[in-house]
């Protein structure tokens, strides 16, 4: 037996059941921080996508079990001071009542535990399903705030420079936008910002299984950030022109969804634009 392959993953009854406690540990302990992710995932449109997540990451993670079982076991010692930090953050989390912070600490501890364990060859592996594990984690409500108002005020300054250019009599106050005696308001679901976050978790999938460059698939993942406000832009903007030409209002009952719908139907047709384009780049690396 040579040395590499003592240093591979081959587990005995008592390591799995070593495993199986630290796993099971690692769940109770951080048990308040999964029942408050499941309460804001099941109350919130933004963020029901929480619930793919993690059986996401855990199917990519047993793709890759044919690489993870031959991969050299080697700890480091950066693994455990990002386990202790993890858990310091947890505890701040937990007093400070503050619950990104907690949730944090979550995918913080289980990729320092990887790390700390298994060494960095594995994680390295296991770094997108880990990674994917924090566009579960809701947007502070601060930040929210803070990145929202800006994004409603580039929408409305851009749709109304375009319907000028089309020679619709507009004007703007903020993100109030006035035409024909009638106010129409840009309001946070129309800044983007909703629609970005499950876009770039869509994205980020759509990436990981289509294109084999990490860096291509980098920039595909974040061209849902772009596609969300492209189409928020462009969905404003037929707003003012249905109202202007056919003096229809797209903003009422059912047809404001359908026409949400049809809206994020496009911002995926772009992302799939984006990918076939990236794949003739994904292609050429590949080759060489």
């Amino acid at each position: 037996m040579t040395e590499d392959s003592r240093s591979t993953i081959s587990l005995s009854v008592s390591q799995i059941v070593l495993i199986l406690l630290l796993f099971s540990s690692f769940i109770f302990a951080f048990f308040p921080v999964f029942k408050d992710l499941i309460n804001v995932w099941s109350n919130s449109d933004d963020y029901s996508h929480g619930f793919l997540i993690i059986p996401f990451g855990a199917y990519i993670t047993w793709r890759k079990r044919n690489v993870l079982t031959t991969a050299l076991v080697k700890s480091t010692p950066l693994g455990l001071a990002g386990l202790i930090f993890s858990l310091v953050l947890y505890i701040v989390g937990h007093f400070g009542e503050i619950y990104t912070v907690k949730s944090l600490s979550l995918v913080l501890t289980l990729a320092s535990t990887v790390l700390y364990l298994l060494g960095y060859k594995i994680f390295k592996e296991l770094l997108f399903p880990i990674f994917i594990l924090l566009l579960m984690i809701p947007v502070p409500a601060q930040i929210y705030a803070i990145v929202t108002i800006p994004l409603q005020l580039l929408v409305s300054k851009i749709s109304v420079a375009v319907a000028s250019s089309m020679g619709i009599h507009i004007y703007r106050e903020g993100n109030i936008i006035h035409l024909f005696g009638c106010s129409l308001e840009v309001v946070q679901a129309c800044s983007g910002l909703r629609y970005m976050i499950s876009l770039l978790t869509l994205s980020a999938v759509f990436a990981y299984f289509t294109l084999k460059s990490n860096y291509l698939r980098t920039i595909l993942s974040l061209f849902g950030i772009l596609a969300a406000l492209i189409v928020n832009i462009l969905r404003v903007l037929i707003i003012i022109v249905a109202l202007s030409w056919l003096n229809y209002d797209l903003t009422a009952g059912q047809t404001h969804f359908l026409f949400g719908v049809i809206i994020f139907i496009l911002a995926l047709i772009l992302i799939a634009s984006a990918k076939g384009i990236l794949s003739i780049w994904d292609r050429s690396i590949d080759v060489k």
